[in-house]
């Protein structure tokens, strides 16, 4: 028997479960990347006294694997449609797959840094395909029950990964948590053999009419957001001459890659080079608007990711079987809620759910704030818990509420472009969280390479939090704005 491969193939064989078998491959294969960007903050400390680094050259293993995610989104729309959903999708997760295996292996940090940026690569050419299946697969009125289910699952990656990761961390020591992805790397790439198209929906993949890549724009694009994330590192670590240099030279790069989009999205010629991202998607507000709020909300949210385990260990000195013990709840209730929220999303105004959880995430950070070292640990994980319940609101509403009003042949580009830009936001969220930590760290007069907490440290800390309630609220005055409205 010859097995399905075309998506009304699958359709016709499976039924109409199908689509449900679908959306749980890719989510899995979702979890394991986002699970890959989230887990190496709770290790941080401890590579650095394995490799011997300051904390600026540790930093590099998350903010590498930020980068190389951030560019490796735009290319996604391109592979889909060159080669399809099944093979774009199982070499990523063989790329994941191969690069968590060198890292949790190695003994040179060049090499793990070089296979952290080959997960990065994987991480984010998978992470738009989920959105693209919701909207083509799923009817409207399902879109947010899907987006629910598939958000449970990646928040939570996030979520518990840090819970787990500390417990391996005390038992295993840092290398397992680099590990930890493989059983969802393996079993995204057995679902993806059976239930993964080998088509994108409604695409025809055709390698002599399909456009070429824009190379010379994914340059433009690597060499902006390299240059962009340096500035901010390079101005935490005081070169304020370097940073001003490499801020100019993303400034540049930035405008010339934005000017090719615009050209390249004209050139109407059979076999041009396509666009990377197609800026005919910002003439949709609701598209416009959810790329604002993705950007800022991606600031906030992997920003404290980064600056909440680091709190836990160095601020409140919990063990990192503490930190997952803490975080551990507001996981649970996290995977409890999000699909309730999801079946609110086709119901409820988007701009609506979105602003209530940027206000719920910004209350969880100005009440972190308040937790000090006399505080039970009950105390921090219910606020741990309240920010998790406002994510739940975001994610799902916002992808469905800003995707919703582009025609089908954008939804691709649409996707990809809303996560280049949350993920962007995301990279810088951390290089400005550890830029804010270390200058209110200078200003109380500590420092983290004090093996003690103090006082000092935590207000420290608190400011940080307060810059991420800031964000959030900044965030609010966009998601208002989340109704679709008509084409400008």
């Amino acid at each position: 028997m010859i097995h399905p491969v075309t998506l009304s193939e699958l359709q016709a064989h499976y039924g109409p479960r199908y689509r449900w078998m679908l959306l749980l491959s890719v989510m899995i294969g979702t979890m394991a990347a986002i699970m890959s960007s989230t887990i190496i903050n709770v290790a941080v400390p401890d590579m650095s006294r394995h490799f011997s680094l300051g904390q600026e050259r540790a930093q590099w293993v998350a903010s590498g694997f930020m980068i190389s995610m951030t560019v490796s989104m735009l290319t996604t729309p391109w592979l889909l449609t060159r080669y399809g959903f099944r093979r774009t999708y199982s070499a990523t997760m063989w790329l994941l797959l191969g690069g968590s295996m060198v890292a949790g292996l190695s003994n040179d940090f060049s090499l793990l840094l070089a296979a952290r940026v080959a997960e990065g690569l994987a991480a984010g050419v998978v992470q738009p395909i989920p959105a693209i299946i919701i909207m083509r697969v799923f009817e409207p009125h399902e879109q947010g029950r899907a987006g629910g289910i598939f958000g449970m699952g990646v928040v939570l990656a996030p979520a518990i990964g840090p819970s787990i990761g500390g417990v391996l961390l005390d038992w295993f020591g840092w290398r397992s948590i680099f590990l930890m992805v493989l059983p969802f790397c393996l079993a995204s790439l057995w679902l993806a053999r059976r239930y993964v198209p080998s088509l994108a929906a409604g695409a025809v993949p055709s390698r002599q009419s399909n456009p070429k890549l824009d190379l010379a724009g994914l340059l433009l694009a690597s060499v902006g957001t390299v240059c962009l994330l340096n500035a901010l590192v390079q101005l935490r670590a005081g070169s304020s001459t370097t940073s001003l240099l490499l801020g100019l030279i993303a400034v540049v790069a930035s405008a010339g890659f934005l000017l090719r989009q615009r050209r390249l999205g004209r050139d109407r010629t059979p076999g041009a080079r396509g666009p990377l991202m197609n800026l005919t998607l910002y003439q949709y507000r609701a598209f416009a608007m959810g790329s604002i709020v993705a950007f800022i909300y991606g600031m906030a949210l992997f920003g404290s990711t980064y600056l909440l385990p680091l709190y836990m260990r160095v601020g409140l000195m919990l063990s990192a079987s503490h930190v997952g013990t803490i975080l551990l709840p507001a996981g649970l209730v996290l995977a409890i809620t999000i699909p309730l929220v999801g079946r609110l999303a086709d119901r409820q105004a988007t701009h609506r759910l979105v602003s209530t959880g940027l206000a719920l995430l910004a209350s969880s950070f100005v009440l972190m704030s308040l937790v000090g070292m006399s505080r039970s640990l009950w105390v921090l994980g219910a606020v741990a818990i309240l920010g998790r319940i406002g994510l739940d609101f975001v994610l799902p509403s916002l992808n469905s509420g800003s995707l919703r009003d582009l025609p089908k042949d954008l939804l691709a580009q649409g996707s990809s472009a809303i996560n280049f830009l949350r993920t962007l936001g995301g990279a810088m969220g951390v290089s400005v969280c550890g830029i804010v930590l270390e200058w209110r760290l200078g200003a109380h007069g500590d420092s983290l390479s004090t093996p003690t907490s103090s006082p000092e440290r935590l207000a420290a800390f608190n400011e940080s939090f307060y810059l991420m309630a800031a964000l959030c609220t900044l965030a609010l005055l966009a998601a208002w704005r989340l109704r679709p409205g008509p084409r400008r």
